[in-house]
Formats: structure tokens, sequence, C-alpha cells
């Protein structure tokens, strides 16, 4: 006997409908056969599902038994197909009505105890359902709160196999898992750090709200000690709240990747990264056997921190400069190409040299010129372009540790970058992917950054004597209106200018 369900399967981060054939006959040898492209995970689903009836009362059936995954051109990977494989046998074997499969997507990873475990890229999956006008998702109920994000179809969490087939056999009803979107992003996520911590470094705080009014991307630089990844993580804490498209773009890639775990149904803070220095490029962008999300595209909306960026082997930096001006990042491997969101904040934080206290007051440094030029090289010139912002992390003094002064909190920082966004919100409107002023374009900058005579003549003598590339002229440009965007002026003046000219001070002309 034959039966026909649907599961479904990723694609990088799309999921796409798999149609389940599983036949059963009496004639010939036992045999069991997976067919369609199975990868590893899908070939040895037959020893699990063979174990999870036995352990749950179900008889295995000691006959020919052919599975066939369709489309059969397009690989079949993970453990998701458990369990759609064996409601096919148990329904071949007529226990279940072929009927009551119409309509429904069902995926999910069989236990050898009959349990129901976790996949990964369930919002996916309901997305494509949905789409694809199915009336519900079947899935395990620890995906189920995720998938129910998505409105428009019916999703229904199963714990184990029992219980699923009693509720395709109408012994049994199951109640749709319901999520109120509205009520997961809160306007302030709980942070444990805040910038009212930080003592000092009014200089740089200053520079990261800008950097955060804009998404502009910064480097700091400064010795050991000086407070660069204390700044770094404190950054998520002054960001808007993610919107409600933002959290379902993220949680989409977490999901792909795995990372949806204790039942979340939304990633609702926006994302911080921070990989290791030994990273590999392929670990950076994505990709693999299987192809996953890269650390870039999982700090998608959020920021990518780099500490001690001159430690990165130099194809890893690389790689990011793509990225950052598409905002999407493309891959290409054997089993075919893949675009994954990257709209990323960059922090990349560096010592002056390789002993670290080049220019520092209190510290002799011990490099060579030639140390030094070689480790500042590892940054090259076009990616510093891309970096909107530069500037120098010194060392706290003594006072301002012990000063009982408290510092200016997250939450006023906040509420001034909020401001700001609010405006660039307003003036994009109806421009697609472009969001804040870090996003813009040739286009946008000549509409939205006219400069007057006296600012522009400013302009013009920096780029000349600092020798700027046109691309970093235009990151000044976009620096100086979020500036003015957070004092709430319309025009761009000299200050504007100004303020982003410092913002430029470790370009590569400057460096030694």
């Amino acid at each position: 006997m034959l039966a026909r369900l649907t599961s479904a399967s990723l694609l990088g981060i799309e999921a796409f409908p798999v149609e389940v054939e599983v036949d059963v006959t009496a004639r010939g040898l036992p045999h069991y056969a997976t067919v369609g492209l199975p990868d590893t995970a899908v070939k040895e689903s037959k020893d699990r599902v063979r174990a999870a009836l036995k352990n749950t009362g179900y008889n295995f059936p000691l006959k020919q038994i052919t599975v066939n995954l369709a489309p059969a051109d397009m690989k079949k990977e993970g453990s998701g197909f458990d369990l759609p494989i064996c409601l096919g046998i148990v329904s071949a074997e007529g226990l279940i009505p072929p009927e009551r499969f119409e309509g429904l997507m069902i995926v999910g990873e069989l236990s050898l105890d009959g349990r129901i475990k976790p996949v990964r890229g369930a919002l996916s999956m309901a997305i494509a359902a949905r789409n694809l006008g199915f009336r519900a998702l079947v899935l395990p109920s620890d995906n189920a709160r995720e998938a129910s994000v998505v409105q428009g179809i019916s999703v229904y969490g199963v714990k184990t196999l029992p219980e699923l087939v009693a509720f395709l056999k109408e012994e049994e009803t199951l109640v749709p898992v319901e999520t109120d979107p509205s009520q997961l992003i809160t306007p302030v996520p709980p942070y444990d750090v805040d910038f009212s911590e930080v003592r000092g470094q009014e200089y740089p705080k200053r520079a990261l709200e800008v950097a955060a009014a804009g998404g502009h991307n910064v480097l700091m630089v400064g010795p050991p000690g000086s407070g660069k990844s204390m700044l770094a993580k404190r950054i998520p804490s002054i960001l808007p709240p993610l919107t409600f498209e933002e959290a379902l773009e993220a949680t989409r890639i977490w999901s792909a990747s795995g990372l949806m775990t204790d039942g979340k149904a939304l990633v609702a803070s926006r994302p911080f990264r921070s990989p290791h220095h030994t990273i590999s490029d392929v670990a950076m962008v994505g990709g693999g056997a299987n192809p996953k999300p890269g650390e870039i595209s999982l700090a998608h909306h959020g920021v990518l921190f780099l500490d001690e960026v001159g430690e990165f082997r130099r194809p890893v930096l690389e790689v990011l400069r793509q990225p950052l001006e598409d905002r999407t990042i493309t891959i290409s491997r054997a089993v075919g190409s893949f675009s994954y969101p990257a709209s990323i904040m960059l922090v990349a934080a560096s010592n002056p040299c390789p002993c670290g206290y080049l220019g520092d007051r209190k510290h002799p440094c011990t490099c060579t010129p030639r140390q030094v030029s070689k480790y500042r090289a590892k940054i090259s010139g076009p990616l510093l372009d891309r970096m909107d912002i530069h500037m120098e992390v010194p060392s706290v003094p003594y006072e301002d540790l012990m000063s009982r002064k408290d510092a200016e909190p997250s939450a006023s920082m906040r509420e001034r970058v909020i401001a700001a966004r609010r405006v660039q919100m307003e003036r994009f409107r109806g421009e697609k992917r472009v969001f804040c002023n870090a996003q813009m374009r040739a286009r946008h900058l000549k509409k939205f950054c006219v400069i007057r005579d006296e600012a522009s003549q400013l302009l013009e003598t920096a780029t000349d004597r600092l020798g700027l590339s046109a691309r970093a002229h235009s990151r000044i440009l976009k620096v100086a209106r979020t500036i003015s965007d957070l004092s709430g002026q319309e025009e761009i003046g000299t200050a504007q200018i100004a303020e982003a000219i410092q913002y430029r001070s470790f370009d590569r002309t400057r460096m030694p």
C-alpha cells in the first residue's frame, strides 16, 4: 500500500516542501530503502523509526519498504523526516486513513522511545506552509511557540508518537498553539550591563551614541585595559528595540542554525555576537557540508564585535568587505548558492601595536616601527574605509575610576538614539532596505546630505589633507547626517562635519 505525506526541509534559511511517499509491499524479502538524495541523518531514520514503533506498541512490518523524498533532485538533510516516514509506514499498514494527511505539513525527529524531538528551521517551515496554502503544521512541541508566531496557519505541537497517531485517528484532539506576536517584543529588553558602569571615556561614549543612532561601523583603538570591550558590550543597551519584522528575520536565521532553545518564540533583543579570533572564514560567512548561516548573519540587525581585531587572520577580515556594503552575503557551494541577510553594525577593537602601549603616557612601547606597521596592516585600507567611525580609547585616569559622580545611564542615551532613528525611519519611508543613515546610497546622500558652503569647504580641506577616498567622504556625510539627527537639526552644519571628520582619526593615510 502507498501512503503520501508532506514534510519540509531547509535550503539555507529557506524551507521548501518535500513529498514523502512510503510504499509497503509483502512481495519479496524484507527490505528498507530510502531514495531522493537523502543525507546520512535521513538514511539513519530507519533505525529510529523501527525502535520508536516497537517501543510504543506498534509493529514494524517485515516487508519491502521504499521511501521516496520528492523532489528527487534536491538533497534532503536533517532528522525532521523521521516523523512523516514513521506515519507513512503506519498509514500504509492501514492504521491511519490517508485522507487525514490532506492539508498537513508534518516535521519531527523521533527518539527511540517514541518522543518527538525538536528540529531546526521551524519558523521558516511555518512560513512556507502558510504560503503554500496548508491548513496546519504538525511539529514537536518544543518548536510550537516559535512556529505559532506565523499568522494564518494552525500549529500543533506534539510530544509523543502515540499522541499524534491518536489525533490522526480522531481518537484524541489537539489544541492549536496560539501566540500573540505583540506580546513578544518588549520596548526595553533587560540587559545585564549599562553605560552607567563605565567611568570616564566621555568621548568614546559620545562616538558610540552616534554610531548607534545611525547604525554606523566603529573601530576603537587603545591600550589594554582602557575599556574597549566594556564599551562594546554595552552598545546593545542603547540600540532601539527590534521591530516585529526585524525579530522575525533574526529568528529565521537563529532557528536555521539550531539556536532557538528553551521553547523561545522569537529573538526578542538585538543579537550581539563576539567570535574568537581563531574563527575560520567559513564560520564567519557561513557554509559547511549542510550550509548554515555564519557569525555575520547571526548578528543580523545587531552587533558583530571583533575583539583584538589585529589577531584575526587576514582572509577572515577580508570576507567582511562585501557584506558591509551589500547588507547580504552570498555563498556558493557544491549543493548550490545561498544568500543570507547580513545587516550588521560592525564594532572592532584593537591595540595600537603588538605590545599595546604605543602612545601611552605611562607605559613605554617596546615595538619597532616595522612591527607596528605589520600589525596595523592586518586591517586593509578597503576594510578601514568601511568603518564609519575611528576613535581612540585612552587609559582611564585614576580620578575618573574613583569618581563618585554617576555616569549617564543607557536609558537616557537610548532615548536620544530612538528619537534619531524615528527621524530616519520617517525620512526613508517607502525605501526598500534603507532604515538608517548607515544604509544610505549615493542617491540618498545627494538628497538628504546637502551641506552649506562653509561646511563643504571644511570637508574639501579634510579630504585633501587626509587623502580620504570617495567611500570615506561618503561615510563622513552619513555620520554628519546622524549627528544632525541627534541634535534635532534638519541641516548639516560646520559643527557636524567637523565632529564627523574627527571620527576618521585612524584613517590609513595617518597611520604609521
